[in-house]
């Protein structure tokens, strides 16, 4: 049966979530705070599709490092000290957790999304004529610490039981891979994962939102902000900051970080806390940029080559809604790039910092909602680009 469906949200996981509702024929609308497409946490990521860093952070390894790095400006995992409600409740519920060891089963429920999100942008992007940088050059983890290296080599055993390639190899096949790479004696090895790729989100979620309105007839209101929600009794009423009215019976909130307080106003409560995240974005027209996507598990800091441009992203901060752009953390980044890829030119760089929607389980809410017409599509953290048409089709196929 064909229903009317309002989407709220136009980044990754609103625009695929959208797609997969037309495909099926129903009627869509979205509303998008933003005045285009994925301008909030889908602007700057990382870049990688990255079935390979499916583990979850629900270990008692990472809450002592959160611990001890709580007064370093420059950590990979920084806590603000300043207490608030909603912190305090997403730490209580991440705590939690981690004493109740979900980390193996979410992993691998993670790493199977992951499997069924890499099939379906094959999918989208050979259907829809979709181009956003992508490059299928494998994701090669490195490792300068010899517990992490172990670590790593341990949890592959849960890549491979849903048959990822993700293999272990030495240092020697580290720099065979990626011969860019600082040679000084200090990397003891990693993983390479040579079937995950990277991309542009931004340019992804754009162009699909252009599929959605000129192919699937879906409607996008950008600059339209819900501040009121009321219920009739068939259809839920949203008032938007522009005074106007929209009327559905059938609602999915896709609101990244927003979609606690977007939750609330129709009656729901979900724990999705903005976890900040930085990025820079690098231009370099010599192109002495990586082939593969890397990422430095010690340091929590990945790469992606974009075309002639380098997205080098990592860093995790709570600290409720603040999004400034702090020096204290750029500066790691750009050092990073400038000892590990000493051959890229970092004249040219753009800095930016979002907002990571997470649950405390690192698992993304996907169903149906506590209120009749209520749908979720939300709380995907930092792997929203890895995860988002996979949560999508799920939430379609229990619409139907």
């Amino acid at each position: 049966m064909k229903k009317n469906f309002v989407v709220i949200g136009a980044g990754i996981t609103g625009i695929t979530t959208a797609y997969q509702l037309a495909k099926l024929e129903h009627s869509v609308t979205v509303v998008e705070a933003e005045p285009y497409a994925a301008m909030m946490t889908s602007y700057a990521n990382g870049g990688q599709l990255s079935v390979s860093n499916s583990e979850t952070w629900n270990t008692w390894n990472n809450v002592y490092k959160g611990i001890k790095w709580v007064f370093d400006p420059g950590a990979p995992l920084l806590v603000r000290p300043w207490p608030s409600i909603p912190k305090i409740k997403w730490l209580a519920g991440f705590l939690w957790n981690t004493a109740t060891c979900t980390y193996e089963k979410n992993t691998m429920d993670t790493i199977a999304l992951g499997l069924a999100a890499r099939s379906l942008y094959e999918k989208i992007a050979e259907e829809e004529f979709i181009s956003f940088d992508k490059s299928k050059c494998g994701i090669l983890h490195f490792y300068k610490n010899r517990d992490y290296f172990e670590s790593a080599i341990r949890s592959t055993e849960m890549y491979h039981k849903l048959n990822v390639d993700r293999r272990v190899i030495g240092a020697q096949e580290v720099f065979e891979l990626e011969p860019t790479l600082a040679i000084n004696g200090s990397i003891l090895g990693g993983t390479y994962t040579e079937s995950d790729s990277v991309g542009d989100i931004h340019k992804f979620c754009n162009e699909l939102a252009r599929v959605l309105v000129n192919k699937y007839s879906v409607k996008i209101h950008y600059n339209t902000k819900i501040t009121k929600v009321s219920k009739s009794w068939e259809n839920w009423l949203m008032q938007t900051d522009n005074k106007d009215m929209y009327a559905c019976a059938n609602v999915v909130i896709c609101a990244g970080a927003r979609s606690s307080e977007i939750a609330r106003m129709f009656g729901e409560s979900i724990n999705v806390y903005p976890v900040k995240g930085y990025s820079i974005t690098i231009t370099d027209e010599v192109h002495n940029l990586p082939k593969v996507s890397l990422l430095d598990d010690e340091a929590k800091i990945v790469t992606s080559t974009l075309g002639n441009r380098l997205r080098v992203a990592g860093t995790a901060e709570l600290d409720d809604w603040n999004r400034d752009i702090r020096i204290a953390r750029i500066d790691p980044l750009v050092k990073w790039v400038r000892t590990n890829l000493p051959e890229v030119n970092t004249r040219d760089i753009k800095p930016w910092a979002g907002l990571r929607p997470m649950t405390p389980s690192m698992m993304p809410i996907v169903g149906k909602g506590k209120r009749p017409g209520v749908w979720l599509n939300t709380g995907h953290g930092h792997l929203g680009w890895t995860l988002s048409p996979a949560t999508a089709a799920k939430l379609a196929s229990l619409i139907g």
